[in-house]
């Protein structure tokens, strides 16, 4: 990613497949806005940055620094979080506009996982049939952090799992 505001949106927008004008319109601003924006001549109004970030998928504070902090990593024993205090975060984008966001805590999911109960069936959801909350659990216990899952069918799907 480059490392201005304008060049990020720029890139996020084409790697989502749309031209400015469609960006425009879902933002609610001219495409001469957006323009604007990825030539660093304007920045978004800070009113339309979660919305910006959201259709993109990623958060405000990835859009603004350019970091991901979805990083996968293993935090050292002595600092890691209690599970009580994690969050698994599942992202579900479908190419037709269908956002499906779902916050779990660990905590949640490992009292399921123990009373045998199967995460999927709880959810409804397709495209979580085949996560093995099991193993997330694991990582979570073992340390494990940020994004372990991003994948983007051929037809414009994207799921995402991160453990934060």
């Amino acid at each position: 990613m480059a490392n201005t505001l304008g060049s990020r949106i720029a890139e996020y927008r084409k790697a989502k497949g749309i031209t400015q004008d469609q960006l425009a319109e879902y933002m609610g601003v001219s495409s001469q806005a957006v323009s604007k924006w990825e030539n660093d001549l304007s920045c978004p109004d800070i009113a339309l940055l979660p919305r910006l970030a959201d259709y993109f998928g990623i958060t405000v504070d990835k859009l603004l620094r350019g970091e991901n902090s979805d990083a996968v990593r293993v935090v050292p024993e002595e600092e890691r979080k209690d599970l009580n205090k994690m969050l698994l975060r599942i992202s579900v984008n479908s190419s037709n506009g269908d956002i499906a966001k779902i916050n779990l805590p660990l905590s949640l999911v490992k009292a399921a996982l123990e009373i045998g109960i199967q995460m999927p069936q709880i959810s409804g959801r397709e495209a979580l049939k085949d996560i093995d909350f099991g193993a997330i659990l694991l990582a979570a216990e073992s340390g494990v952090i940020g994004k372990l899952v991003e994948v983007k069918s051929a037809d414009g799907d994207v799921v995402e799992i991160v453990i934060e």
